[in-house]
């Protein structure tokens, strides 16, 4: 009789406990899919209310639907919440409850099916409860490899994409490993008391190979930790790849027949990914698969992708893909490699750009390794022909698009925070939405398909933030978010109820905040034939100074006003006396001072300048937008659209979002991308001002969709 087919004191067989794990996880992806399936159907929709004219598309409006939304507000409440310990100053945020809800679940299901009828006290029960724990282990191989794929089947049903579920896959191989030390710690503790451990290990085959896969699972658990795993990517992806082979190896040798089911399908679903990555690659790469492309002359060869390298400040390389061979949708990535460059290396990076712009832009961070050696050949290479040897332009590979985010055209009120290079995930969603109003203004008709997607977009309000260490930062975006401002104005004449907020807080420039400095000291006092000019939005309370210049008219004056950077310089009274503690090493200017847009002209004070003298402190002069008038000999180029506010500081993601969700007519989205301290900030901020609003109480309070991304691997 098969070991499988074993039932031990009327239980069923051991093979049958394998099956009930599989059961308890189709049923989590089940769930998982129908509310990914929801999602899709009520996006579709909300657009085509709002197409058709209705003026809060966002908000449920029948019973059901209030009740969906509750349920909903009351699930994502509760699973972003993190408990957050300070500790010398640092805070230190444990793991989402969602997150811990589901690895405490497997964890109880695996014990649930390891010890169900067994007494634990009886020591002649410990082999069967080994075994038992065998067939479990041996079970969850397969939900490790379907979470590591990158074109996995539980992604594409409940809608997360690879990179979002890889912490499953690492947690689902330390449950693994949980279940391995239990099934062998019981044979050990039923051999110790006869000194027959060492036999066992000397004789039996089958136990040292046992002991050789636990030992390698615990090498890939230990491996795989965050800092060992980013200490050189490209190596950790090698060896991870033959230790698992080494494993499955092992494993099999170790296992009866009837288990070796579901080793085959950990290796079946691991070349399934493999083949799926290889056709992508192949499709998107040789430009046999895009005639159309060959036939306008956008390709020549074998190679579809060429690449040109432009260096930016802040060691930054902009990568230009012209007319690229794939579509993808606003916050997807590709994984991106040039061999003449770095020779073997593939990284991931974020599309800056979106389809409608004709090209795949990408900016990337020069660190270490590749990204480094790309930002070095654009420098060597700048300004040199497309016909020189060492051109700019490079053949390239792209693979993917990977990526999923719930379109943001279908939400009320959309608030996007950025540090640094996360603007290259946010500005592209910014301008998709923008894309959506430039539809919803167009008389053109739009024929309805269940699998095409449908144009225009619900957002009436869009908050977007961007957090920057130095304006040489501000550059790298300046023209598409001069393009969003310009099309913003054009389509309010149409659209009357959009509204569009653009702010840039600059964190860390000494040369920014010394500018600033010399503008407040030509600025003592308010000229007295000046005119204040009002903010239309009374929440945010702007007054701006401009002094009137009989030489120039007003149109004259409203021409030259667009070419001023405009800082609005933020911080409350405790400010000016943490100012000097927030300077760094040699006076070196770092603005950390949380600016609160809300205070009035009465309170608002200087930009955060390090290293003043008291003396010469401009604290003491308030104002609110700084203009500064170009000398009429010469004029220099905008950093910014005259509508973009400029901060000197930090950001304060509470009350920014507090705003935005107070003007909301339907369900609100935030969305943020940069360092993990931002991210843990904004995570606890959307939890509170989600429970200050009560809406898991069903006060009608709208509900607040969260998306966070975060840099590395």
């Amino acid at each position: 009789m098969a070991m499988g087919s074993m039932s031990m004191g009327g239980l069923p067989p051991l093979i049958s406990f394998a099956k009930f794990y599989w059961i308890v996880v189709a049923c989590a992806v089940a769930v998982a899919t129908l509310v990914n399936i929801f999602n899709y159907v009520l996006c579709r929709q909300r657009l085509s209310a709002a197409r058709a004219g209705l003026l809060k598309p966002a908000k449920p409006k029948s019973p059901f639907l209030v009740g969906i939304a509750t349920l909903f507000a009351i699930v994502r409440e509760t699973s972003h919440f993190s408990v957050r310990i300070t500790a010398k100053g640092r805070i230190v945020s444990l793991p989402t409850v969602g997150r811990a809800s589901l690895i405490t679940g497997n964890i109880v299901v695996i014990i649930v099916l390891c010890f169900y009828g067994f007494d634990l006290s009886d020591r002649w029960s410990r082999e069967d409860i080994g075994y038992r724990c065998g067939f479990v282990a041996v079970t969850q191989l397969p939900l490790i490899f379907l979470l590591a794929g990158k074109n996995n089947i539980i992604g594409h049903l409940t809608g997360v994409s690879y990179e979002r579920i890889n912490w499953l896959h690492r947690w689902c191989a330390r449950c693994l490993l949980f279940t391995a030390t239990i099934h062998m710690g019981y044979f050990f503790a039923d051999w110790a008391p006869y000194d027959y451990i060492g036999v066992q290990l000397k004789e039996n085959t089958l136990v040292w190979k046992g002991v050789v896969a636990w030992a390698m699972l615990v090498w890939i658990v230990f491996s795989s930790m965050t800092p060992i795993r980013g200490w050189a990517y490209e190596i950790f992806v090698l060896q991870h790849l033959v230790s698992f082979a080494v494993l499955i190896g092992f494993v099999y040798i170790h296992t009866p027949q009837e288990v070796h089911i579901y080793i085959w399908a950990s290796v079946a679903l691991f070349f399934f990914d493999r083949f799926v990555r290889l056709l992508r690659v192949l499709y998107a790469n040789i430009s046999f698969f895009h005639p159309k492309q060959r036939k306008a002359g956008h390709m020549s060869g074998l190679w579809a992708c060429k690449a040109e390298f432009t260096p930016l400040s802040n060691k930054t390389t902009r990568i230009v893909i012209q007319t690229p061979p794939i579509s993808w949708t606003p916050g997807q990535h590709v994984f991106l490699s040039c061999h003449s460059i770095v020779p073997l290396q593939s990284h991931p990076f974020t599309i800056a750009s979106i389809p409608e712009d004709g090209k795949m832009e990408f900016l990337v961070k020069a660190e270490t390794g590749g990204t480094k050696r790309f930002f070095r050949h654009a420098e060597k290479t700048h300004g040199l022909p497309a016909t020189s040897a060492r051109s700019c332009t490079k053949t390239v590979a792209i693979e993917g698009p990977y990526g999923c985010i719930r379109p943001l055209r279908q939400f009320d009120s959309v608030v996007l925070l950025a540090g640094s290079t996360g603007a290259t995930f946010a500005i592209p969603l910014l301008r998709d939405i923008i894309q959506g109003w430039k539809e919803n203004a167009s008389a053109e008709r739009h024929t309805a398909s269940l699998f095409r997607p449908q144009i225009g977009a619900v957002t009436r309000h869009i908050r977007f933030v961007w957090v920057v260490r130095s304006r040489s930062q501000l550059a790298w975006f300046s023209e598409q978010l001069a393009a969003v401002s310009s099309d913003f104005q054009t389509l309010q004449d149409s659209l009357k109820q959009i509204k569009l907020e653009l702010t840039v807080y600059v964190t860390c420039d000494e040369s920014f905040t010394e500018e600033h400095r010399s503008l407040f000291s030509n600025i003592a006092a308010p000229d007295p034939n000046a005119i204040p000019k009002i903010s239309k939005d009374p929440k945010h309370g702007a007054v701006e100074y401009r002094s009137r210049s009989p030489s120039l008219d007003e149109k004259k004056k409203e021409d030259d006003s667009k070419d001023e950077v405009r800082e609005l310089a933020a911080t409350n009274a405790q400010t000016q006396n943490s100012n000097q503690d927030a300077c760094g090493v040699d006076q070196a200017c770092c603005c950390k001072t949380t600016v609160d847009e809300t205070l009035s002209l009465d309170t608002i004070s200087a930009p955060c300048c390090c290293g003043v003298n008291k003396a010469d402190d401009p604290s003491t002069r308030r104002t609110s937008h700084i203009s500064s008038a170009p000398s009429s000999n010469s004029r220099e180029k905008p950093l910014l659209h005259s509508s973009i506010s400029v901060f000197s500081g930090r950001p304060n993601p509470r009350e920014i979002i507090r705003r935005s969700l107070e003007q909301a007519l339907g369900e609100s989205a935030v969305v943020v991308c940069g360092p993990r301290g931002l991210i843990a900030d904004v995570k606890h901020d959307v939890c509170a001002l989600s429970d200050e609003r009560a809406v898991h109480k069903g006060t009608g309070a709208q509900g607040i969709y969260l998306h966070t991304e975060s840099f590395g691997y």
